[in-house]
């Protein structure tokens, strides 16, 4: 049998387990949960794998939900979702919005929304891990279905990697995963090499002397330093990053001061930078310093400045050769809504988990906007102004065919190393 035919028997079962889907992916959004604090939707994932037959572990890095199911001999693949909110309050006037409010990490009342699509990841894992337990006849080998905490924290993946993830999972050929991004629901897309940027924030506290607004000449003023510092600062890349090599460097927060005739001691920045090599990076990172260093000098700082990493994701690198059996499989299955995915300036810490398994992964994006929608900003040349990106409280995917699309993308990337059955070794 081939893969395509696997496939198409596989995904027969959609059309009996979207109910389930569209309902838990409706009470998902409307009951999201911060990062670390996925307490509820780890349950009824749990819950919904074991009904599914699957060996279930939880609280695998704190709320992980790890389950496994074994066919026989075969490759072992790991499936990933994960499954975190952010603190943003919803606004996309749905019937199932939130509105639930958390205390963060910081103690601090905030509203939660699924902003990112991390309840359509769930529900389309869930499914597909459904689908291929209904199906043991099409596939051989392990299922590993992997559900993560706090991937906006930036922390989760490394949270199961520490608490014992390798040898609850055993030996794995191959690792995947997706996002649900802006563009028309319906398409899959994927890119070997760099996909997602690194990213590192960096938080520097700059040092002056006080003094009476009205006399400045007492002062070493931290405003007017932090200043020099941003300016200074938007030079890195445009000059000491090559124009091929792509790299962002935002100054993202100022804070200094408290009355507008008190001159501070310090002044606080933080930084977001993203880049896709780890020479871009080390450059980025040693010119933030070396140039923040100098301005403190120039200025008469009276301390050295402290710099903090804070928020810090490594880079998503598809492997080529799973990339390349993942796109035969898509284009074999979607034809036409298979397409090349640009690069992506956002950051993930999925590779953790591969990387520290030692395996190859890929990772790829499916669509989750209204297609006439889209289209119709593609038109107006009013894309970025009239479609809401992920973390937007206005973001919401169209419910399908986005399920449908992420349940069959995954499903269908799982199968290429899982059928047919014995007759395909992949490199």
């Amino acid at each position: 049998m081939s893969e395509k035919s696997a496939a198409a028997s596989v995904l027969a079962g959609l059309d009996r387990i979207r109910d389930w889907q569209e309902e838990f992916y409706r009470h998902l959004h409307q009951n999201p949960e911060l990062s670390h604090q996925e307490v509820r939707t780890a349950a009824a994932v749990a819950e919904r794998l074991r009904g599914c037959g699957y060996d279930v572990h939880e609280h695998v890095g704190g709320t992980g939900v790890v389950a496994t199911m074994h066919n026989g001999d075969g490759p072992a693949v790991l499936l990933r979702a994960d499954m975190d909110a952010l603190p943003v309050r919803e606004q996309t006037g749905l019937p199932y919005a939130s509105t639930v409010t958390a205390t963060d990490s910081g103690g601090v009342r905030v509203p939660v929304m699924h902003a990112c699509g991390h309840d359509v990841h769930v529900t389309c894992l869930l499914g597909a891990a459904a689908l291929l337990a209904a199906a043991p006849q099409q596939w051989a080998g392990r299922v590993v279905a992997l559900f993560q905490p706090a991937e906006e924290a930036g922390d989760g993946a490394q949270a199961m990697v520490d608490d014992g993830l390798a040898e609850l999972v055993g030996d794995v050929d191959v690792a995947l995963g997706q996002h649900v991004l802006v563009f028309p629901a319906g398409q899959v897309a994927t890119r070997p090499g760099a996909v997602l940027s690194a990213a590192d924030s960096m938080r520097i506290t700059v040092f002056g002397r006080g003094a009476h607004g009205s006399m400045p000449q007492a002062s070493v003023d931290p405003v007017v330093l932090a200043s020099m510092i941003v300016i200074r600062l938007q030079m890195v890349v445009s000059r000491e990053i090559a124009p091929t090599e792509p790299a962002v460097l935002t100054v993202g927060s100022v804070r200094a001061g408290t009355k507008s005739n008190v001159i501070d001691d310090h002044a606080v920045l933080e930084l977001n930078i993203r880049s896709y090599s780890e020479q871009a990076r080390t450059t980025i990172l040693d010119a933030v310093r070396r140039i923040v260093t100098a301005e403190c000098e120039a200025s008469g700082s009276p301390r050295a400045p402290e710099f903090e990493l804070f928020d810090r994701f490594p880079q998503t690198e598809n492997d080529p050769t799973v990339t390349g059996t993942v796109r035969a499989a898509f284009d074999a299955f979607f034809g036409e809504r298979a397409h090349d995915l640009p690069l992506q300036s956002a950051s993930e810490d999925f590779s953790d988990v591969p990387n520290a398994l030692k395996v190859p992964y890929t990772y790829w994006g499916i669509g989750g906007i209204d297609p006439a929608a889209y289209h119709a900003a593609a038109v107006a040349g009013r894309i970025a102004k009239d479609i809401p990106t992920n973390h937007s409280p206005h973001f919401a995917p169209v419910l399908e065919p986005t399920l449908d699309t992420g349940t069959q993308a995954m499903t269908v990337a799982a199968l290429a190393w899982l059928a047919p059955l014995h007759s395909k070794t992949h490199g």
